[in-house]
């Protein structure tokens, strides 16, 4: 049995509180911690981290497989509450001991900074459970009905048999982890908390998809037996086992999706169905539909931005940008020679057939592809902007078609630590007239370079600092750095060189200025759906799909939308005080090293660190 630190440790813990209950002498004056001393604790607490880290891991071997281990490859998550409850049992006693055992005036600043973020990630799970009943566990963009595949498909490695029998094995679980959602949805719904209609519409929809085709009906091959089967063929070709084994292989598969895999999905689509006839179908945000919603939103907004900016601040930023955002676009539409007013230069961008990709194959690969020259094109010049370079590559690819969606916004998925996966940038090209030639280029800085590849790349291959700091999620962090990207890439040559470009550029940011104030406007102050699709549709050229399909993202996650622009000014703030305090001294690589070079973090702890390192390039 693996014994866990925080038993083998708890004597010394004891001793150590009690020395520093200790009366100290009067006027006694604790002396510096020499070099020597913060070396020796920094070190000796960064690999407790990491042995922290590994123990924390084991409550979730999704993430395990997710970032490239094979450890509990052949189970999937505890999702019930008491497994909730007993991850944050678990983390507030490795907080205590980190306290008991460490002394923070003995260790280098970012070691601090790793302690602190250690703290954070315990603060943040214990303020989110009075709130776990507002979460909804399936939707249509972050379900684990649409995920599961994906993950099973793309970082299940099935390298030799037992690899195959594990993902056969976690096919088995599928009806125990959706049975403990369910019951979350359940327990949620009897307290009056449902998404909205359109929501469970797309749960319906998308898990019929997951278990369309072979081997559930007459179709062709679903997208998971198309795998297994690959895999299990892909084995027999390498000698890894027989081709009789393979087809033994196979109908095991076959087996496990019919009687376990199919039931479960078939419950959920069930529970979806039965509860649309209770859910909204022009619903406003949680602050009206949930009965602590206002509460719950506010925790939201304090956990998306890091801030303790409140929801009316939030919309009058918004606002305020919205109205900036304006003017510039207003002085690309002179500069293009257009006669008439922004709405109608909206509607011009929306009907001309010159900013919209054939709807065929053709023209999906031509997206990819230009997608794809887009990032090449950056990815030349970004050594004269940062020090740091990922070393994991990028592909650009379309969105599985079991979780494509017309018209929803393009994510990102990490590669490898070791490079061995490259990162992914995911397109929904089901519907190109939701992907306007304008808006191209812009998104790809921000999924890609010098976005959320560069940023989480960077951070998965930092190697001194500890594991978990690699992986800490921090949306504002996130999101604000791929905002910043947008706005940076347009330093860089070659970039944006059409005006209807640079105007597509506006108008990813304007997409993000309006998200603050029809987030704040549905969940905090009451808009319907339809209030807020009005005034998407008075500040923006974006099609009516991708319209329709950002409000309800929105809908079903409060407050992130506002990280975006929070997290974007507050980038671009620190980098006006660094220009301003150091002058001649500023280097834009050191800058960016030092907001990359740390990983993700909380606004005031990245505040922190680049006045640190705005002190120490003045000290020189």
């Amino acid at each position: 049995m693996r014994r866990s630190p925080i038993l083998a440790c708890s004597a010394l813990a004891l001793a150590l509180a009690l020395t520093a209950c200790s009366p100290q002498p009067e006027g006694a004056v604790a002396a510096a911690p020499t070099a020597e001393q913060v070396r020796n604790e920094s070190q000796r607490l960064n690999a407790w981290f990491d042995a922290q880290y590994e123990e924390w891991m084991r409550f979730s071997p999704i993430m395990l497989t997710f970032y490239g281990s094979k450890d509990l490859n052949d189970q999937i998550d505890d999702a019930s509450e008491e497994g909730l409850r007993r991850r944050l049992e678990w983390m507030q006693a490795s907080v205590a001991t980190m306290e008991a055992e460490f002394d923070r005036d003995h260790l280098d600043d970012e070691t601090r900074l790793s302690w602190d973020l250690w703290t954070r990630q315990y603060e943040d799970l214990r303020d989110g459970m009075p709130f776990m009943r507002n979460g909804y566990p399936f939707d249509q963009m972050n379900g684990m009905h649409s995920m599961l595949p994906t993950f099973l498909i793309n970082f299940h490695k099935v390298e030799d048999e037992q690899d195959y029998l594990a993902y056969l094995s976690r096919l088995g679980q599928v009806p125990r982890f959706f049975d403990q959602l369910l019951t979350h949805a359940r327990a949620s719904a009897e307290q009056g908390i449902l998404p909205p209609r359109f929501a469970l519409e797309g749960v319906v929809d998308q898990s019929r998809r997951v278990v369309s085709g072979a081997p559930f009906d007459d179709g062709e091959d679903s997208a998971l037996w198309a795998d297994l089967q690959r895999k299990a063929d892909a084995l027999a070709e390498s000698g890894e086992i027989t081709t009789e084994r393979a087809e033994e292989l196979k109908q095991q598969a076959r087996t496990a999706l019919v009687e376990q895999f199919k039931p479960a999905y078939d419950a959920v689509t069930a529970w979806s169905e039965q509860e649309q006839a209770n859910a909204l179908v022009n619903p406003s945000g949680v602050g009206t539909t949930h009965p602590n919603g206002a509460e719950y939103y506010a925790h939201q907004l304090r956990q998306n931005t890091t801030t303790s900016m409140t929801a009316d601040q939030i919309h009058q930023l918004g606002l305020d940008e919205v109205a900036r955002l304006r003017g510039e676009m207003e002085a690309i539409m002179e500069q293009v020679g257009f006669e008439g007013d922004l709405q109608a230069f909206f509607a011009f961008i929306n009907t001309d057939p010159q900013f919209r990709y054939p709807n065929t194959d053709a023209g999906r690969q031509a997206y990819i592809d230009d997608a794809t020259a887009a990032i090449e094109n950056i990815k030349q010049v970004l050594p004269e902007y940062f020090g740091i370079l990922p070393k994991a590559d990028l592909v650009v690819r379309r969105v599985e078609p079991f979780r494509e969606q017309d018209g929803a916004a393009q994510h990102y998925y990490p590669g490898t630590a070791d490079g061995s996966r490259p990162g992914i940038y995911y397109a929904h090209l089901s519907d190109m007239d939701a992907m306007p030639r304008t808006e191209m280029e812009v998104i790809a800085y921000h999924e890609g370079l010098p976005g959320h590849h560069m940023q989480i790349s960077i951070a998965q291959e930092l190697q001194d600092i500890p594991v978990f700091r690699t992986r800490y999620g921090s949306t504002v962090y996130a999101e604000g750095w791929g905002l910043y990207s947008e706005w940076l890439a347009k330093e860089v040559p070659g970039t944006y060189e059409d005006p209807y470009s640079d105007y597509g550029r506006l108008m990813s940011e304007m997409w993000r200025a309006v998200r603050l104030v029809v987030d704040t406007g549905m969940h905090a102050k009451g808009w319907t759906q339809q209030e807020a699709l009005d005034y998407f549709s008075e500040n923006g050229s974006i099609p009516q799909a991708a319209m329709e399909s950002e409000i309800q993202r929105y809908l079903i996650m409060p407050g992130q939308a506002t990280a975006y622009k929070v997290g974007m000014i507050r980038i671009q703030e620190l980098r006006r005080k660094a220009e301003t305090e150091l002058g001649e001294d500023f280097d834009i690589r050191g800058f960016h090293d030092t907001v990359l070079g740390g990983g993700a973090m909380p606004l005031d702890l990245l505040e922190r660190r680049v006045d640190q390192w705005i002190e120490r390039t003045r000290a020189g």
